[in-house]
């Protein structure tokens, strides 16, 4: 392919993939710019710094976005309420990825840019999901993917670094990965076996073996189905990073899953996420406490479905927009307060207040008079009538 001198913009993180993109686009390409766009979700600064050298390095100005405080209200807060999990994965690359690649065609429109390009692999879930953005956004726009494009492997992207004067190990980490202020993809798709352990590559979490061994007590505050308050926190972007620093310091949040990928094949994934396995404990536990029993059932086959959708990329899929309007309605009453001891990798709750808690003691503790416990005798004989019948015809 040729790019006839024109200009792309380039989906851009200053990893391994996107910096070698940044080299062949011109050199294997022909094109004349690369405008790489590098968007802030919570990679933290050492990650943003390293990013920005590299473009320095190679000559190429970049375009930065600091996204975070919008990746939190805008895609963490939904899964919250959606107690969004897939095969114990928080589901954060994937949302990521919708964000970075709206960016990358925001930017694209602006500045006249012939086509976007990215650094997704063949095999991973990625390409599918920056894919479906760049398409819903722009549907005519040309999508580039030279890893795919070229079948290059890691050694092979390395090597151009080198030749360009930039150390491929430069980076937080022995195998890399995808950061963002939700969770931490330690090494997708590089893990060959089932038992190698990567203690080196965990930012947040520690082991239990180093955690606290005094632990420590949180207040984690909700309205309407996602946190306003975390020690007294209440920026929504701090409050993630606090719970990531003490949930992490204190042993939990480490994740050692076999997951089944967009195109069904099976790998061995690690990912880091404190402060998304404390929330999303929490959220589901203060869900149990206000919502009525049939709205739990629904809401349980909901969330599965939003969270599968999520994971393949339908993040902009007009069901999946449905599924958020159901769950916001389910949301309204999702108010409380929780005190929390984190030890060890465990989360104890403490304490649980609610003021639209749906927990009635004086109603069901077998301590209480409650209500009149005749008043059951005729409501059990019915309920019993089917399994009679049952019987009756000999089945």
């Amino acid at each position: 392919m040729s790019g006839n001198g024109k200009a792309v913009a380039l989906a851009y993180s200053g990893g391994l993939d996107s910096t070698a993109l940044l080299i062949l686009l011109k050199e294997r390409y022909g094109f004349e710019q690369v405008i790489p766009v590098l968007v802030d979700v919570g990679q933290g600064e050492e990650d943003v710094k390293v990013a920005k050298e590299r473009a320095e390095i190679l000559g190429e100005e970049l375009v930065f976005y600091d996204a975070k405080k919008e990746f939190v209200t805008e895609y963490v807060y939904k899964c919250i309420k959606a107690n969004g999990s897939y095969e114990g994965y928080p589901v954060g690359t994937s949302m990521s990825r919708v964000l970075i690649a709206s960016k990358v065609v925001e930017t694209a429109l602006e500045r006249g840019a012939e086509a976007v390009p990215h650094g997704c692999t063949g095999k991973g879930n990625d390409q599918y999901r920056m894919e479906v953005t760049f398409k819903y956004y722009s549907s005519d726009v040309k999508i580039i993917a030279p890893v795919r494009e070229l079948n290059l492997i890691r050694s092979q992207e390395e090597e151009i670094l080198r030749k360009h004067g930039i150390d491929p190990e430069k980076r937080v980490g022995k195998i890399g990965g995808d950061v963002n202020i939700w969770s931490h993809s330690i090494g997708s798709g590089q893990l060959e076996d089932l038992s190698t352990q990567v203690t080196s590559d965990y930012l947040w979490a520690t082991s239990i073996e180093e955690a606290d061994e005094n632990g420590v007590e949180v207040t984690v505050e909700f309205e309407e189905g996602v946190p306003t308050a975390v020690d007294g926190v209440t920026d929504p972007v701090s409050m993630l990073t606090y719970l990531n620093e003490l949930g992490g310091r204190n042993g939990v949040g480490r994740i050692d899953i076999l997951e089944d990928g967009i195109i069904g094949l099976k790998s061995r994934e690690i990912y880091e996420a404190p402060a998304a396995v404390i929330l999303l404990k929490l959220h589901a536990d203060l869900e149990h406490l206000v919502l009525t029993k049939e709205q739990l059932r629904l809401k349980f086959e909901v969330d599965r479905l939003w969270a599968d959708m999520v994971y393949h990329g339908m993040w902009l899929h007009p069901l999946k927009r449905d599924l958020d309007a159901f769950i916001d309605s389910t949301q309204r009453y999702v108010n409380g307060k929780y005190k929390v001891r984190l030890f060890k990798g465990n989360i104890l709750i403490l304490e649980r207040d609610s003021k639209d808690s749906l927990f009635a003691p004086e109603l069901r503790s077998i301590k209480k008079s409650g209500f009149d416990q005749r008043d059951a005798t005729g409501a059990v004989s019915v309920y019993t009538l089917p399994y009679r019948l049952l019987r009756m015809k000999g089945r």
